[in-house]
């Protein structure tokens, strides 16, 4: 037998076994700083601040792939692709320290200091919010020196028996075999303990981390008061229609875009609302002071930026809340001002023309209910804004706390550096709900349906064609206001075979929907929705 052969068949597997000392001691790393975020800082969570670091600077490209592709689960998307890559630095950082140590440790320490900048460096970072990251780098190191160590030992008695082995061979004697036990069951009895504990430390301490009830209580226990003046719903608003969207979405069927990997938690109690900037005077107003301005009902349509041409990340919501207009008189605005940004309390900001939020023709609101039930958490508890006729990522902040006068030519928001424009009113579109894209329908009369909306203008007609045919008037529900989409309908006899479905609408000023596609950077897709419908 070759001198060499066993020494080196045995030796790969020890890769192995390097590997998942890597990923106990990287699990050790994430537990650690999660228990100790915890005790110091919670919004200190290594993997939440990194992936909130990666949302802030993947490239806008990807930004819409993401939203295209995964929707409102972008961000489980982007936290699976975290932990696939924690799993693999950590597998490679393990077999790094078996065979060139102290390389495996370093890599974790690299890890460590970046975690530690993605999270000092977030919006709103307490002062001991570096300690959780760096805690937990010492744990893991700690953990992966230990094991490293013992898979060293057991890896050279595996080596020496098998050496000795082959002396015994080649001499036909009985050489000393070092025993190889107790160097193994060191390590595995060190990997067990390891990573046991973090598992049930890690997954305890983001459960107690993530534990919204108390919140949760607090919204559910909440009354606000009644609107001064409601929404009336004229006859003929709403059309029965299936698979056609309902007058109201449900809140939890309305889209969710944000750049917040994990939905803040605010109580209304300690929640305040600052208003400076170029201004007579800061004004710091609470939650209270907010109701005690009395609150009344508005019908809003809310349109992303996202929203490709007949997607479908826009909804229509019952908003109670107080005019901003109102609320920034409370602080004076001085003249020279053009924009306010606005910001929410995880840094996100966004900048809003100031004659939005000061026109007395514009409902732009502060909202505190929707759909007659205080904000849901993940849309925007307890205050949030909403603006009709500008997208959402210049108007629509979410866990609002700062709202800042200001201008254009002095200060910018998040998302324009990043390719889209400052200021983003809403090309008015339309969208068929039914039937589905690539559907099949049984021949004879059946609906075409769908919404149309034109925020602060109104919908005045919608036409529909069906493959080469003239353009048809379609049916309008009756609109509640401009400021909400209108649904319509028409009878179509569809003939067996493969059609094509497109849909235009004009708005109350007579302009025409936007034929020619365009991307939804720098300021929204436009473009006529053209569906293939198959008729048996």
């Amino acid at each position: 037998m070759s001198q060499h052969a066993q020494p080196r068949g045995k030796g790969r597997r020890f890769f192995f076994w390097a590997a998942l000392a890597g990923l106990i001691s990287g699990g050790v790393f994430l537990a650690a700083a999660e228990l100790f975020a915890l005790i110091f800082a919670r919004a200190a969570s290594p993997i939440l601040a990194v992936g909130g670091f990666v949302i802030d600077i993947v490239p806008q490209p990807f930004k819409e792939f993401a939203i295209a592709t995964f929707g409102e689960y972008d961000k489980i998307a982007l936290l699976a692709g975290l932990g696939l890559a924690v799993v693999i630095a950590s597998a490679i950082g393990g077999i790094l320290q078996l065979v060139r140590p102290p390389l495996g440790v370093v890599a974790l320490v690299i890890a460590g200091a970046l975690s530690t900048a993605a999270i000092v460096t977030r919006a709103g970072v307490t002062p001991l919010a570096f300690l959780p990251p760096v805690l937990g780098t010492i744990a893991g190191s700690v953990i992966m020196v230990l094991l490293g160590r013992r898979l060293r030992a057991w890896r050279a008695t595996v080596t020496a028996g098998a050496a000795a082995e082959t002396v015994a061979d080649d001499t036909d004697g009985v050489a000393d075999k070092p025993s190889k036990s107790l160097d193994r069951r060191q390590f595995f009895l060190l990997a067990g303990i390891a990573g046991a504990s973090a598992v049930i430390v890690g997954i305890a301490s983001r459960a107690a981390s993530s534990v919204v009830s108390s919140v949760a209580t607090i919204r559910e226990a909440l009354k606000l008061p009644s609107p001064g003046t409601k929404v009336t719903v004229p006859q003929g608003a709403e059309l029965d229609i299936p698979g056609l969207s309902t007058l109201f979405t449900p809140n939890k069927d309305f889209y969710r875009v944000d750049t917040a990997l994990t939905v803040p938690t605010i109580d209304p109690a300690t929640w305040r609302l600052v208003i400076d900037g170029m201004v007579d005077e800061r004004v710091e107003l609470s939650f209270q002071d907010i109701l005690d301005m009395g609150v009344d009902e508005y019908a809003i349509t809310l349109t992303c930026v996202s929203n490709e041409v007949g997607g479908e990340l826009v909804g229509n919501a019952l908003w109670l809340g107080v005019p901003l207009r109102d609320v920034l008189k409370k602080a004076g605005v001085k003249s020279g001002a053009d924009m306010v940004l606005s910001k929410s309390v995880d840094g996100y900001t966004a900048s809003t023309p100031l004659s939005a939020l000061t026109d007395d023709n514009l409902d732009a609101i502060l909202a505190v209910g929707m759909n007659g039930e205080p904000l849901p958490l993940e849309h925007g508890f307890p205050v949030r804004m909403v603006v009709p006729g500008l997208y959402g990522y210049v108007s629509a902040t979410k866990w609002l706390t700062e709202l800042k006068v200001t201008t254009f030519e002095k200060d910018e928001a998040y998302w324009t550096p990043r390719g889209y424009s400052a200021e983003a009113p809403i090309k008015f579109s339309s969208r068929i709900d039914t039937p589905k894209l690539g559907s099949a329908v049984d021949a004879g009369k059946i609906p075409i349906a769908g919404v149309a909306w034109a925020q602060s203008v109104g919908i005045e007609r919608v036409e529909v064609k069906i493959d080469e045919g003239d353009w048809t008037p379609a049916t309008l529900s009756t609109p509640i206001n401009e400021d909400t989409w209108v649904q319509w309908f028409l009878e179509w006899d569809a003939t067996p075979g493969t059609h094509y479905v497109a849909v235009r609408a004009v708005n109350k000023n007579g302009d025409l929907q936007i034929e020619e596609r365009a991307a939804i950077a720098p300021n929204g897709s436009s473009g006529w929705q053209r569906s293939l419908v198959r008729v048996n």
